[in-house]
């Protein structure tokens, strides 16, 4: 190993509250002087910065107790905030009560509690089970505050193969030619009162019928059990899901909705 520089140790042994590290440097490299920097001061928090195809690096410096990697060239609006959340995670650390935020699978619905529907049953099938789940009931040792809003569709052998959701049935009710285009000089259309009049309940009538695999939106996008929550919040927004399936090795465990996510920020909110 290279000798440690002078100004290496004057430098470490300042009050400093974050470190950001390029992985490549002449003399120590990066992971050595991580090593040094979490054999003398263990707390603080190291963010390392990696080229291009030093990723595998980064990794392994996350096992040497890097608090994270940002690829380079970095955005600096990126390395501020992981910076802050750095200091963030300093100020929330404290050895006699180390925070402890729970994995999806610790706040996801098992999967044999989710109301799951075979395809080849109808919409009003589908209603009757999905209304059934707005009826609170134990999960779990934890209450399920709030009802489903979705319906798991299974084949014969319970595999999942999609999902049926209110807001799919609000959009059978209506009528198509409501999505076709406008004609020119039509943007504007206004329908009277006496227009919707009766269009409700007609279409509730119709789609009654209607089998649940022929009308059924795909299968939610999934995500590991062991994710943490902040990738399973990302991770909805960033694909328009209200819900993931949750998957431990490859078996659906669960769903992890985003009221699941809502509840964890009121538990964390009032600690």
């Amino acid at each position: 190993m290279n000798t440690i520089p002078t100004p290496f140790k004057k430098k470490i042994d300042q009050d400093i509250n974050v470190v950001v590290l390029d992985i490549k440097m002449p003399g120590m490299d990066g992971h050595e002087t991580l090593k040094e920097i979490k054999k003398r001061k263990p707390d603080i928090p190291v963010i390392m910065l990696t080229g291009h195809g030093d990723e595998p690096s980064a990794r392994d410096a996350l096992v040497q107790g890097a608090f994270d990697y940002l690829g380079k060239p970095c955005d600096i609006d990126i390395l501020t905030e992981k910076i802050r959340e750095a200091c963030h995670s300093c100020i929330l650390s404290d050895k006699t009560a180390p925070l402890q935020e729970p994995s999806v699978a610790d706040v996801m619905i098992p999967i044999s509690d989710y109301t799951t529907i075979e395809e080849t049953k109808t919409i009003h099938d589908a209603l009757v089970s999905l209304k059934k789940s707005f009826s609170s009931k134990i999960a779990t040792s934890s209450l399920m505050e709030t009802g489903h809003r979705s319906i798991l569709v299974v084949d014969g052998n319970r595999q999942v193969t999609g999902i049926l959701t209110i807001r799919d049935m609000l959009e059978m009710l209506l009528p198509g030619y409501l999505f076709a285009p406008k004609p020119s000089l039509a943007d504007t259309i206004e329908y009277s009162p006496m227009f919707w009049n009766g269009l409700f309940a007609l279409g509730t009538k119709q789609m009654k019928g209607l089998r649940i695999g022929e009308v059924m939106s795909p299968t939610p996008k999934s995500i590991e059990g062991s994710a943490n929550l902040m990738e399973a919040a990302h991770r909805m927004l960033h694909t328009n899901e209200r819900r993931l399936l949750v998957t431990i090795g490859e078996k659906t465990a669960g769903v992890i909705r985003e009221q699941d996510l809502f509840f964890q920020m009121e538990k964390i909110m009032n600690r």
